[in-house]
């Protein structure tokens, strides 16, 4: 990986059949309740060891300190350019740190980090084959999860909240504009409870689904390294941290942040057209380009549900995309508010 490309190689089968499944799947809507999904498209890494903490610092956004038991956040590691090729969340584990990987970038992912993990000696990072991760649709379910802790999950009530279950690490997930509240079960040592074999499995299209209509994002080998942490909105889903120390494209990060030069942020749109939209689409206004899509997903007949980079003084104008002059692009609110775009902007985004 280098910060011109972080693109994973094309020799990865599994990353690449589940992501063509994806494409040609539809995703439910209305998003079900009391509903789970395995989430094959991440795997789960462990890093342990004496510098832990130290090493984990001086490469994701995220001041890695106030992962604690309890609560689990949101990080993204960039180049030197400040640009990310992995957002991920942290989850404190006994002595250690649980980080989701994207399968697809995993392999670029980790050859990148251990360049600077053999710095730490006696600190290791590890695949966990046996794991799993499960998204969970509706509190119902997600009490039933929980077991014995079922009367604690009404206790998550922000975004990270995370409790200590028999089965591993149940978490709250940020809400969306309409639909169940959302959870994740990160299992370690990819045992479940037996509850789940008697709930309705939906499909990771269907998850993902609901990744967009709460404005969270994930990147794929068309986008990682092509924005830094703000422009997809990562500060506001609790990602970045602008009062630690440096870390790897914290320079750029921070200038962007603290000098107002955001001049384009992540837009969730839905999408009427013939052809299905595609990641790294542009999106133009008038006969200028404006931004790309950066997810896309398909909830009916020609209906996608997108998120896409948008520059702020174009994104209320008319929109269309590059590739398909007639689709018609409706912008929808998203759950939370990005004040980014409604300051005056200073300089050119880096």
């Amino acid at each position: 990986m280098s910060d011109n490309t972080t693109a994973l190689s094309a020799d990865n089968p599994t990353a690449h059949s589940i992501a063509h499944s994806i494409a040609n799947a539809i995703a439910e809507q209305p998003l079900p309740e009391n509903n789970w999904a395995e989430l094959n498209d991440r795997l789960m890494l462990t890093v342990s060891g004496a510098g832990t903490d130290k090493f984990l610092q001086g490469q994701f956004s995220q001041n890695v300190s106030e992962v604690i038991a309890g609560k689990s956040l949101h990080a993204a590691a960039s180049n030197r350019k400040g640009r990310a090729y992995a957002l991920v969340r942290m989850v404190r584990h006994d002595d250690a740190i649980l980080m989701d990987f994207s399968r697809e970038l995993a392999d670029a992912t980790e050859a990148e980090l251990r360049k600077y993990l053999m710095l730490f000696r006696g600190t290791t990072m590890a695949r966990l084959d046996d794991s799993k991760i499960i998204g969970i649709f509706g509190s119902e379910l997600a009490q039933a999860v929980a077991g014995e802790q079922a009367a604690l999950v009404t206790d998550l009530r922000q975004p990270g909240d995370t409790l200590a279950t028999g089965h591993g690490h149940l978490i709250l997930l940020e809400p969306s504009i309409e639909g169940p509240a959302r959870y994740e079960l990160w299992s370690p040592d990819g045992a479940l409870p037996d509850v789940l074999q008697t709930k309705r499995q939906c499909s990771l299209a269907t998850w993902q689904a609901g990744q967009i209509a709460a404005g969270v994002p994930w990147l794929t080998s068309a986008t990682a390294g092509a924005y830094v942490p703000q422009m997809l909105n990562w500060q506001h889903l609790g990602g970045v941290h602008f009062k630690k120390g440096c870390y790897t494209g914290q320079e750029v990060i921070a200038r962007m942040h603290f000098l107002g030069q955001l001049k384009k942020s992540l837009y969730r749109l839905a999408v009427t057209a013939d052809a299905a939209p595609a990641v790294g689409d542009a999106i133009s206004n008038g006969e200028r380009n404006v931004g790309e899509v950066v997810n896309t997903l398909q909830t009916g007949p020609q209906q996608y549900h997108l998120l896409a980079v948008i520059r702020h003084d174009a994104a209320n104008g008319p929109l269309t995309l590059a590739n398909s002059a007639d689709a018609k692009i409706q912008l929808c609110p998203l759950a939370y508010a990005v004040p980014e775009r409604e300051q005056p902007q200073k300089t050119a985004d880096t």
